[in-house]
């Protein structure tokens, strides 16, 4: 008796057979589902993703843009002129500021943000160079020659600069004036909708004009003699 009721006991124990392949049929289903869920997912989360790293590097460059601006100083470019090393236009900016990063040296270095090619799209490049004296013939930004690039902000977005002195009144370039501009206007825009965004900006110059004009017992006389040129 005891024999038999082993040999029932051991016949029912385990899967059979047809339960097992309806479990493996059961769990390729499963995970059918699952592949086709995160597939539709996946996409999206990466679209987002990157949205969002995107949006995280334009607010860096953008604020290493805001940064240069402010410090930008007063330095004309050799002994011979009052004016100082200033150039500005729509789409690209140069001027002196206190050397800063790692790699640098202690002094001035000239900066020039400009828009330039990459790969098929346009993106503002900050370029840079050691500050040195440059020849009085001909312009002064001619004999520059900036190196380091580094990508501050790529498509699809673009920047315009604009440029405002003592009256307030916004221009598109900054030429040949005797005093830097007292505030540069950062226009963000998407490429393709050419919509301005919330995200342009504007900063003040901390410095506008020469020491020796805030010694002067007329500080306007140093600023009068030329107009800034206004294309």
């Amino acid at each position: 008796m005891k024999r038999r009721r082993h040999r029932d006991r051991a016949a029912t124990a385990g899967f059979t057979l047809i339960e097992t392949l309806i479990s493996v049929a059961m769990m390729v289903a499963i995970i059918a589902a699952l592949a086709t869920v995160t597939g539709q997912w996946l996409p999206n989360w990466n679209r987002g993703f990157a949205r969002v790293q995107r949006s995280e590097l334009l607010a860096l460059g953008l604020e290493r843009i805001v940064a240069d601006l402010a410090a930008a100083e007063f330095v004309p470019p050799h002994g011979l002129t009052k004016e100082p090393l200033f150039e500005g236009a729509e789409l690209s900016v140069t001027f002196v500021r206190s050397a800063i990063g790692p790699n640098t040296s202690r002094g001035l270095e000239v900066v020039r943000l400009a828009e330039v090619s990459e790969g098929g799209t346009l993106a503002l490049v900050r370029l840079r160079a050691p500050f040195a004296p440059l020849p009085p013939q001909g312009m002064a930004t001619s004999y520059l020659r900036l190196g380091n690039p580094i990508v501050l902000v790529r498509a699809p977005y673009r920047l315009s600069f604009a440029y405002a002195g003592p009256d307030r009144v916004w221009r598109d370039t900054w030429r040949g004036a005797l005093e830097l501009p007292r505030a540069v206007r950062i226009t963000l825009r998407n490429a393709a909708t050419q919509a301005v965004l919330s995200s342009s900006t504007a900063t003040l110059i901390h410095v506008d004009t020469a020491a020796e004009c805030a010694a002067a017992k007329n500080p306007g006389t140093c600023t009068k003699p030329r107009a800034v040129e206004n294309l």
